[in-house]
């Protein structure tokens, strides 16, 4: 079978900044940032977001460069593969398959369990399976359907976040009352229990968790072989994702740190519910379930699109099995597919059946794998740069230069390194480290014994 760079190029500028944002406003926004408020406090949540965004920018930079001058379908592997092994292309491409993969079973649980707040007489693996269906049939007619579908998922979360954000600056400044406060709270909570009222250590220990809220921007870089203008589209998405998340998430962290005390944040439900709900609104906590509805069922149709396309492009290269990357007459690889569904199926079983062992596992290493694959990124982009000078070409030959090389790929690398090393110091996540490490150590040998025996 021949071997292609790219499927069909039908994904329009506007789809892929949205696939972009969809990839990363999911339930790391909506639920764990009220999680890193009470861990790390107002002002050490708000930082530990500033240098999440800013490492995710350093990232994307480095992408943004390979994905211009490479644009690939499931890029990034090929990428490791070329400019660092064969091995390590090998290994990141499993270990953001499996993300994906894993977050699609929890997905289509979560999706199921909020369908059952409503309709409580209908158990919760009849929503899942609709929800399977509803994101197999999205994917698999044309990639225009996928990039359609998430486009309005992804817009319905935007409108959210920009709603949420007006009502809280109104509360702050006492334009809309606050059933917990006499008087406008403006920024007074932000320092009403100090700076960092548990200790500075709380803004490393939640790093990692911020990190997965904005993990999903490096999807560009997936839809880098299907979008149409490469070398136009893919620098806009890059540019407009980091001003978004800036203004997202950001400025939703301000707005909940200055309207939740911190010892409540995070305990008992979603920090945007709790929000609503002291404002008086009603219906709060079904709009925001309907809100997170849909941030759920798009964060499962993103997961399949990327795990499908990293199958896609493993099978292309000749990793694995041709015959996966066989697509049909809409150019959709519907063997890679149909794989990766049933990878996510297996995670959810996995999820009610073994969740104290092989799911644990398996998050575990899924929990690490993006910041990994962040890692590989921008090694890549410093073997990418030095190797293209020294073949005798010019930066001006370059689309898409990453500024500021080689500062901004080692800062991306180090940076992504650190917030692994630093599970080490929250007891919580120390198992992400202890199962990661052994299965990274196994692709390559996998890797190895596959060639060997070839």
């Amino acid at each position: 079978m021949k071997k292609k760079e790219h499927l069909e190029r039908k994904m329009e500028a506007r789809h892929i900044q949205m696939i972009s944002l969809g990839g990363v406003i999911g339930t790391g926004l909506f639920l764990s940032s009220g999680y890193t408020i009470h861990e790390a406090g107002p002002i050490g949540t708000i930082i530990a977001y500033l240098f999440g965004a800013l490492l995710v920018y350093a990232v994307m930079l480095c992408l943004g460069e390979l994905s211009v001058a490479m644009p690939y379908t499931g890029a990034f592997h090929v990428y490791a593969k070329k400019y660092i092994s064969p091995g390590t292309g090998f290994t990141v491409a499993i270990l953001y398959w499996l993300t994906w993969t894993i977050a699609l079973g929890s997905e289509f649980t979560a999706a199921g369990i909020i369908m059952q707040q409503w309709f409580k007489d209908t158990p919760v693996w009849i929503w899942s399976l609709l929800f399977i269906i509803l994101i197999l049939l999205s994917n698999i007619f044309s990639v225009k359907v996928f990039a359609e579908s998430e486009f309005w998922f992804a817009a319905v979360k935007v409108f959210a976040i920009i709603a949420f954000i007006f009502l809280g600056v109104f509360a702050m400044i006492g334009v809309i009352p606050m059933h917990n406060f006499s008087h406008a709270p403006l920024f007074n909570n932000l320092f009403k229990n100090g700076a960092f009222p548990n200790g500075f250590s709380g803004v490393f220990t939640t790093m990692l968790t911020v990190n997965f809220a904005f993990s999903g921007t490096e999807l560009i870089a997936i839809t880098a072989g299907e979008a149409k203008d490469p070398d136009k589209t893919i620098p806009k998405a890059i540019h407009n994702t980091l001003w978004r998340l800036v203004i997202f998430f950001i400025g939703s962290i301000v707005v909940m740190s200055c309207l939740i005390p911190y010892k409540v944040a995070g305990v008992t439900q979603s920090p945007f519910v709790y929000v609503l709900k002291q404002m008086g609104i009603p219906f709060a906590a079904d709009i925001m379930n309907f809100v997170v509805l849909t941030a759920i069922v798009s964060a499962a149709n993103s997961g399949l699109y990327a795990s499908t396309r990293m199958l896609w492009s493993l099978a292309n290269e000749g990793t694995i099995p041709h015959s996966i990357a066989k697509t049909n007459h809409h150019g959709i690889p519907v063997t890679a597919l149909c794989l990766s569904m049933l990878g996510g199926i297996f995670a959810l079983l996995s999820s009610i059946y073994a969740a104290d062992t092989v799911y644990l596992v398996l998050v575990s290493v899924s929990g690490l794998a993006v910041v990994i694959v962040w890692m590989a990124i921008a090694l890549a982009q410093i073997n990418f740069r030095k190797q293209f000078l020294k073949e005798g070409h010019s930066l001006s030959e370059l689309k898409f230069k990453t500024p500021w090389f080689p500062v901004v790929p080692w800062f991306a690398f180090i940076a992504s390194g650190l917030s692994c090393i630093l599970i080490w110091f929250d007891p919580n996540q120390r198992v992400a480290l202890y199962y990661t490490i052994p299965f990274v150590a196994l692709c390559y040998l996998g890797h190895y014994l596959y060639e060997k025996n070839r």
